[in-house]
């Protein structure tokens, strides 16, 4: 099949694997220039693709005769902190319409900034970067680590997708944010729980569905709307670095416009033919496992925390039939009430793993030895928004996407026997919210936005050289889903860093891996992945 060509959708993996494997030849990449040739031009015009409206159920919806899109060069947008990668770079807009299947409907405006390649003219094509989510803006949010070197002889292109925070329409949830922080100190899974967080979704619905169509908000329109985005830019072809989120829109573009695709980088994979509630639950297993074995593998740590493993499982049932209140100090927020059940342990355990795993063996002793200190301070830091942050999480996007294109195509008895094969020892009521994801099919009771079209799950083969990259502990996108996707691109390459959790791109040795995919990516240097270290557990002192 040629670039970007789909089959039927696939069953998930069953297990982990973790190898490292090497890919055929890629193809030659373009030369083009974006600051050169596009930028000197203040208005562009790009047609968009003609066809029927009519579609049958299940369909992918066509679009419609109407005025072509418009790229217009503007000041760069303000973003709520300093971002390092938009001094110098030449900015946009991109006027896109809000539904494609309807010839006289409403536009909206997506941010765009283009940093210049450090040589002039560049010698390879530009990379457009894909940010995650869904709902964090890829220019308020690039995911790119400073001095990762990708914008040596290329350009990079930054886009806020629909909806994002330097959009024109953002889909901000103010409600949701504030019941997040309001949640740490509520039991996880409990009923009332779930009514407050109803609640606030229903406020935010009702004020943004006045004036916004919440169905048009979703990744087949985020695609064309990269289709328009090159067309204007002149590009014949350009590569592609999706990060979490942004690798589920990756391939979904694939599918739209494989032939003008040169690379592909995916870091942290959400297959769109198999993302959802369940999905989670093999991740959340592989980095735990992951995470005890590096624990039993060191000497010190295998000692001083026999059968952590199970001691975490116990506190899970322990903690869900009697949660455990305590009060932290956290920047801006003293006095903070927390409180840990199960659920809250399990959600502590997917966020903090691959970023503060060192801590993680301690942190569950000191919780089995009365002391859940460690514990609370780490969770509720995640969302009391303590700290100075880049980007608003368009929280209506994120809904919009997962209650269309997530939850329709899976039953709760579905996710309930992904959860189960994951950890079958944990309560039932722990079971049934997927990790980090509680409530979310009530959610999108209300979100209330019609199921995507089956398109949205196909399968993305192809044979566009692909970069497909997992950190060891990734608790939230697995090395599985790698795999996964993998096993469907011919000249792809998996690479696994030991120790790591989300967002591969942040690692000294991901970064590199990924420089040298775009500078050659028939051959990219995984040297460094061998020689990269498991984290050393902190040892603390018996009690």
């Amino acid at each position: 099949m040629h670039e970007g060509s789909t089959a039927a959708v696939r069953h998930p993996p069953a297990t982990t694997m973790t190898a490292v494997i090497s890919a055929s030849p890629g193809t030659a990449a373009s030369r083009r220039s974006v600051v050169g040739g596009a930028m000197a031009l203040a208005l562009l015009l790009v047609g968009v693709a003609c066809g029927g409206t009519n579609a049958p159920p299940g369909a992918t919806p066509t679009t419609t005769p109407r005025k072509p899109a418009h790229y217009v060069e503007s000041s760069c947008v303000t973003t709520p902190q300093p971002v390092s990668l938009l001094a110098g770079a030449h900015c946009g807009e991109l006027e896109v319409p809000v539904d494609r299947t309807r010839s006289d409907g409403p536009t909206l405006r997506l941010a765009v900034a283009i940093v210049p390649s450090e040589t002039q003219p560049p010698t390879a094509e530009p990379i457009v970067f894909l940010e995650g989510g869904p709902g964090l803006d890829g220019i308020a949010a690039p995911p790119i680590a400073p001095g990762a070197g990708l914008g040596h002889n290329r350009d990079l292109i930054l886009i806020g997708q629909r909806g994002t925070q330097t959009t024109s329409t953002p889909l901000l949830c103010p409600e949701l944010d504030e019941f997040y922080a309001r949640r740490v100190g509520l039991v996880y899974d409990a009923p009332a729980t779930g009514d407050l967080d109803i609640r606030a979704v229903t406020e935010c619905r009702r004020r943004l569905a006045a004036t916004t169509d919440l169905a048009a908000y979703n990744t087949t329109e985020s695609a064309r709307d990269l289709v328009d985005l090159r067309k204007a830019l002149r590009l014949d072809r350009w590569s592609v670095f999706g990060h979490s989120y942004g690798t589920d829109l990756a391939l979904v573009y694939m599918n739209l416009d494989g032939p003008a695709i040169t690379a592909v980088a995916l870091d942290g994979v959400t297959p769109p033919s198999a993302a959802g509630l369940g999905w989670t639950w093999p991740s959340a297993r592989g980095a735990f496992d992951a995470v005890m074995r590096a624990c039993e593998a060191q000497t010190a740590c295998a000692q001083r925390y026999p059968g952590l493993g199970a001691t975490f499982v116990r506190l899970v049932g322990e903690l869900e039939r009697n949660p455990v209140t305590t009060t932290v100090d956290l920047p801006g927020h003293p006095g903070t009430t927390v409180v840990i059940d199960g659920g809250t342990l399990l959600a502590w355990f997917v966020g903090a793993a691959g970023r503060l795993t060192a801590g993680i063996p301690a942190a569950i002793d000191d919780l089995d030895h009365g002391n859940p200190q460690s514990i609370a301070t780490q969770y509720a830091s995640g969302w009391m928004n303590t700290g100075p942050s880049n980007a608003t999480v368009a929280t209506g996007l994120t809904l919009s996407i997962w209650c269309s294109e997530w939850v329709p195509f899976e039953t709760f008895d579905d996710q309930m026997r992904q959860a189960r094969t994951a950890f079958p020892d944990f309560p039932e009521s722990v079971l049934a919210q997927a990790p980090q994801l509680p409530f979310l099919r009530e959610e999108c009771a209300v979100w209330n936005v019609p199921k995507a079209p089956d398109s949205v799950r196909d399968v993305t083969r192809g044979s566009i050289p692909t970069l497909v990259l997992t950190g060891g502990f990734d608790a939230r996108t697995g090395p599985m889903w790698g795999d996964y996707v993998a096993e469907d691109l011919s000249r792809s390459t998996v690479v696994v860093v030991p120790g790591w959790g989300h967002g591969v791109f942040l690692n000294p040795c991901g970064a590199q891996v990924i420089a040298s995919f775009f500078r050659d990516p028939n051959r990219p240097d995984t040297r460094c992945v061998a020689a990269t270290p498991l984290p050393e557990f902190t040892i603390l002192p018996p009690r």
